[in-house]
């Protein structure tokens, strides 16, 4: 008997009655398997949702007032601690809002720079937000608050901005650089430093009515955090593990030894220690004239964001990567460079 290959294929309907059986129980197949499969637990998803803190959080930046700890990063993520970093509260200012910079004003309110370049201020219980939209078309990269409560922004083409009426109206200066500011930070006396790239340096006696020139940093480095304790001494971090150290006001800067070559991107000053913080967990500890590490699990994640609180220091990174450590702890064994 010859088969061809084109002969009809008869539909399920019209196999004879005995394979019946067989079209039943391949219909009722696809129910068997249903029925047979798992639930889908989300029980984990659920309870990650409930955390404050997150795998998928990235924290850039930390502030502290009298009342509260607050950190910032992706996603408009604040975390805020009322009990020096043992529990923390999570809310979100927009989604999308990447806060790259935070501070704490005089009064104790709080400002946020968004990458967006958009300024969030809230009181100091961090609770009511409100943002208003810088008018320049430069890339802020920094924000503070003066002594005298105004609100200052740094950024690109050595752009600065500033308002004394809480955002309602602003001043719109550069210093004619074609560089990038990385760092602000006012200090007592109304006086203030800049730093940024190709290794600028930038010193205020008035609360920022003016600048001028402060020396400039070895081989045009660029400065990732900045540190000053007044207009003649101050540290600057960056890529290599390099940390320099001024005492004439940036005219010289002499390099401090350090454990590691991971990049320092924060500082943060208080009772206990000058201490930075960097790539792969790397916490600091500045010792006479060279850094310590201090123990941290060993996690591949960057640390950009330290506050002290009484004894503890809260660090947070990358990944959620949030930490509180006693400020007071021996130094880790020393680590390879």
């Amino acid at each position: 008997m010859k088969l061809s290959l084109l002969a009809p294929v008869r539909r399920l309907a019209d196999v004879p009655s005995p394979a019946l059986p067989l079209r039943l129980a391949l219909l009722s197949l696809p129910l068997l398997l249903a029925g047979c499969e798992a639930a889908l637990d989300l029980s984990a998803v659920d309870q990650q949702q409930q955390q404050a803190t997150r795998r998928t959080d990235f924290y850039q930046a930390m502030a502290a007032n009298q009342r509260l700890l607050l950190v910032a990063g992706n996603d408009g993520v604040l975390l805020a601690s009322r009990d020096g970093g043992d529990s923390w509260s999570r809310q979100q200012l927009a989604a999308g809002a990447a806060i790259i910079d935070l501070d704490a004003c005089p009064d104790g309110s709080l400002i946020a720079l968004g990458f967006d370049n958009r300024l969030w201020h809230a009181d100091a219980d961090g609770q009511r937000w409100s943002a208003v939209e810088l008018p320049s078309e430069e890339q802020m990269m920094t924000a503070a608050c003066a002594p005298d409560g105004a609100w200052w922004a740094a950024g690109s083409f050595s752009t600065l901005l500033s308002s004394r009426d809480q955002g309602a109206n602003w001043t719109d200066s550069t210093l004619d650089e074609d560089a990038v500011l990385t760092g602000l930070q006012f200090l007592d006396g109304g006086r203030a430093v800049l730093t940024g790239e190709f290794g600028k340096v930038f010193s205020s006696a008035d609360n920022g009515a003016s600048w001028e020139p402060a020396g400039e940093l070895p081989d045009e480095f660029y400065p990732h955090a900045a540190h000053f304790r007044s207009l003649e001494e101050g540290w600057v971090g960056g890529l290599n593990g390099f940390i320099y150290h001024t005492v004439d006001g940036g005219q010289n800067w002499e390099r401090q030894d350090t454990p590691s070559a991971a990049p320092v991107f924060g500082f943060v000053e208080g009772p206990q220690g000058l201490f930075a913080v960097g790539d792969h967990s790397r916490v600091l500890r500045l010792a006479g004239t060279r850094w310590e590490a201090l123990p941290t699990p060993d996690a591949p994640v960057y640390l950009r964001a330290a506050a002290l609180s009484g004894e503890r220091l809260v660090v947070a990174g990358g990944r959620g990567q949030l930490l509180a450590l006693d400020a007071r702890q021996a130094p880790a064994a020393a680590q390879p460079q």
